[in-house]
């Protein structure tokens, strides 16, 4: 039986897999035409396994009509990284031949005597040495037309890159036929972020592709052959989930689908469900899987990303997606950040943003101690009704309490930006809450940059709560607003809208108010510069 594959590139022998047919005809119509192709993507995106279906896609007579006229090789060009020059120019010389020899190997025939004797005359030692090997093999695979593909590119020997790219481009320019006719470079990093020396890019003929993560679509696809083949289905609500959890992101899709088919346990003849759905996602985010981890590491490389990333979550107005910048080239690199429809940038996933704010989130706040008041009675128990229910107001309330028992001392928060202490105190306590009661809670990203929605899932009930910063009025009302439209797509009845307000002189309040139908309690909370003896007195309006 396959299975869903998260460590390097899948096949469908293997695994289950996204055809990406659309995408495919869109590589091969580059490749007829001779285009010089460059993919540059954040590790663990699809890539590799992408150009392999490609590859496959070439030289396979029942894909394309052109497949006899192909002669495709693939390379990886990570095992470079540390060899010379010299050594690199030898051992790129030896695996084109080894690769040649395995082409001719797939398609049941062996090399003509001409090509085997050329190959066994030539060294490799330079550029211009490949220049006429590439040249002298055109004369001997003619009519096939030379196609190559060069996996991991960020393994070419700093020393090599730039004779290496002119060499290519001198062969382009000089116009068809040209041997090789059309080249596929996989990268993460840029050819502009490999040009260390900072000089006109070598490379300007370059065709760049865009390989868009999955779309709701193929998530259902690659999700429906594991129900075709197995019989067991996915609620639509879960692969929604799924796809909005991720972002469609591959990997983070195959380990959400490898923990709901393989780690829960769930007897086949059941579907699985959004409960299935929030244990899974609850594991997912406590592991420590190889792509959270690279986030992780990522992010953690300079102490600037914090404050660009909350500035991302926290403004309304947004931050201009400017590669030009090299914070956000590099955070866009990594695959954290990615250009918005309006050209602002966003966290690419709300796992990826649950994890920012994680990774920033100081072990200890040195408020714990204060979540509570002092006359409770159970702790966190206290805010579960005789029915089991959360009582998701008195719990804000007492979190709003809490804020204002703490007053100046949340300033005092360990490495917390003071813009992002107030979400980074609501997440600490919830979480908490949460853990004590046994339910589970996630982020999601709205439209509207600032806007953050926690999901709190407890006993089959669905809690929402939006947080914002204060910007004004007019933008808290239509938060209202965009907080009733959430509730009634997520089927949900009740919601709970925080703001927290960083003025000198805050207005704290508590309202609540009925919008479409819709229960919505808003809160005010004031992030407060001033001893508590000073606060004003909290109103509420019902």
């Amino acid at each position: 039986m396959r299975r869903f594959g998260t460590q390097g590139p899948v096949n469908p022998q293997e695994h289950y897999v996204v055809s990406r047919s659309d995408e495919i005809a869109d590589l091969i119509e580059r490749v007829d035409e001779g285009r010089y192709v460059v993919l540059f993507a954040p590790r663990q995106t699809g890539k590799t396994t992408f150009f392999q279906d490609a590859l496959a896609a070439i030289v396979a007579d029942s894909i394309t009509e052109q497949a006899a006229d192909y002669f495709p090789i693939q390379l990886n060009f990570d095992v470079y990284k540390n060899t010379s020059v010299t050594d690199f120019y030898g051992n790129l010389y030896h695996d084109v031949c080894e690769e040649i020899e395995n082409l001719f190997q797939r398609r049941g025939s062996t090399p003509p005597e001409a090509l085997s004797r050329f190959l066994a005359d030539t060294q490799l030692t330079n550029p211009h040495a490949m220049r006429r090997f590439f040249r002298h093999l055109d004369r001997l695979i003619t009519p096939q037309k030379f196609v190559f593909i060069i996996d991991e590119f960020d393994g070419i020997p700093q020393a090599a890159l730039s004779d290496f790219l002119h060499t290519l481009r001198h062969i382009y320019i000089a116009g068809k036929p040209r041997c090789p006719h059309s080249v596929g470079i996989i990268g993460v990093k840029s050819i502009a972020q490999l040009n260390y020396d900072r000089s006109i890019s070598p490379f300007n003929i370059q065709d760049e592709f865009h390989l868009p993560n999955f779309t709701h679509e193929q998530v259902c696809e690659l999700l429906g052959q594991y129900t075709e083949e197995v019989g067991q289905a996915f609620v639509p609500e879960v692969i929604a989930s799924i796809h909005k959890q991720t972002a469609g992101q591959p990997v983070l899709v195959n380990r959400f689908a490898q923990i709901l088919t393989e780690e829960l346990d769930i007897p086949k003849a059941e579907p699985i469900t959004m409960t299935h759905f929030s244990k899974a996602h609850s594991q997912l985010l406590e592991e420590d899987n190889v792509n959270l981890t690279h986030l992780l590491t990522n992010i953690r490389k300079d102490r600037r990303f914090e404050s660009v990333l909350m500035r991302i979550m926290a403004r309304d107005e947004g931050v201009d997606f400017n590669l030009r910048s090299e914070i956000i080239s590099e955070l866009a690199t990594y695959g954290v950040i990615a250009r918005g429809a309006d050209g602002m940038c966003e966290i690419v996933n709300p796992i990826y943003l649950y994890c920012i704010l994680q990774a920033f989130k100081p072990v200890v706040n040195g408020l714990e101690d204060e979540y509570l008041h002092e006359d409770t009675r159970e702790g966190f128990l206290d805010y579960l009704t005789p029915a089991g229910q959360i009582d998701m107001g008195a719990l804000l309330d007492n979190f709003r309490d809490f804020i204002a028992r703490a007053g100046f001392k949340i300033l005092q928060v360990p490495d917390t930006p003071q813009e992002s202490v107030g979400r980074h105190l609501l997440l600490a306590y919830l979480d908490q809450f949460v853990k004590i009661i046994g339910g589970f809670m996630h982020i999601e990203v709205q439209t509207g940059r600032g806007r953050m929605d926690i999901i709190i899932t407890h006993n089959q009930q669905k809690y929402i709560i939006e947080t914002k910063i204060w910007r004004g009025d007019s933008r808290y009302q239509a938060g209202k607003k965009q907080l009733a439209t959430y509730l009634k797509s997520e089927g949900v009845t009740a919601g709970y809208y925080i703001v927290f307000d960083h003025r000198e002189k805050p207005e704290p309040h508590v309202e609540t108010e009925t919008i479409d139908g819709l229960r919505v309690r808003s809160y005010v909370i004031p992030v407060m510069q001033e001893p508590p003896s000073q606060i004003p007195n909290t109103s509420e309006t019902r």
